[in-house]
């Protein structure tokens, strides 16, 4: 291998950490977004619907490059105060990812036969206790495929950092590129193979949470499962 094919692998490993720092901050937001705004979805309050599908469409509707560009570059304007440039690709991850999992929570409550609803309540338990012990555990094993294909999407959403300068691998490609571009096979299949290895690593983990909900459930667990090949 030649010195510089070593150094263009490097330095793209160099921006795996950001990487993964990105995925999975931008996951812990968008589980905690979905199961808040996809439970408010289902709210018998109009006001707490409202808002929450003001959030949902908002976000799912428009680009998710001028909603990071809004939040590094207009905010700052409008509030005085400069986010950093990770926490703020963290969050439009989290916010954009939050908004399709929140549909994908409230599609899977609603997918709980109605009679487990009837039972909970023949058993005199109270709103929370039926949905905490009886809809979502059901409700999680629905929700697991989906989610897995929503957190690759996200993985790959990850390369929009580079356009508000956060060191990732797409990042650090773009700085070879004009140097190496004799090279430009290895920088781009080098992060192709990246980001597979990191997709099927979402997907792997996914799955053992798919058996693991089947067996709690007392279900097989389904032979087919989401892959990385994302939404």
């Amino acid at each position: 291998m030649s010195s510089s094919v070593s150094h263009i692998i490097s330095s793209i490993l160099s921006g795996l950490t950001a990487t993964v720092t990105a995925a999975l901050g931008g996951i812990a937001i968008t589980v905690v977004l979905s199961l808040v705004s996809g439970l408010a979805l289902r709210s018998p309050s109009r006001l707490v619907r409202g808002i929450s599908r003001t959030y949902v469409e908002i976000f799912r509707g428009t680009s998710e490059v001028v909603q990071l560009f809004w939040l590094y570059f207009v905010l700052p304007v409008l509030i005085g105060f400069q986010l950093v440039p990770m926490f703020a690709g963290i969050l439009v991850l989290g916010l954009n990812h939050g908004a399709y999992g929140a549909e994908i929570v409230r599609g899977a409550v609603n997918s709980v036969p109605r009679a487990q609803f009837e039972g909970a309540v023949a058993l005199n338990l109270s709103p929370a206790q039926r949905m905490r012990r009886v809809i979502l555990p059901q409700a999680f094993a629905e929700m697991l495929p989906p989610f897995t294909n929503l957190f690759i999407q996200l993985l790959k959403s990850t390369a929009l950092l580079s356009f508000i300068a956060v060191p990732e691998m797409a990042r650090q490609g773009e700085l070879l590129r004009p140097v190496f571009s004799a090279e430009i096979a290895w920088i781009y299949g080098t992060e192709l193979v990246l980001y597979l290895l990191l997709a099927l690593m979402i997907a792997s983990g996914m799955r053992t949470l798919e058996r693991f909900a089947a067996r709690r459930l007392g279900r097989a667990p389904a032979k087919m499962t989401a892959t990385a090949g994302g939404v």
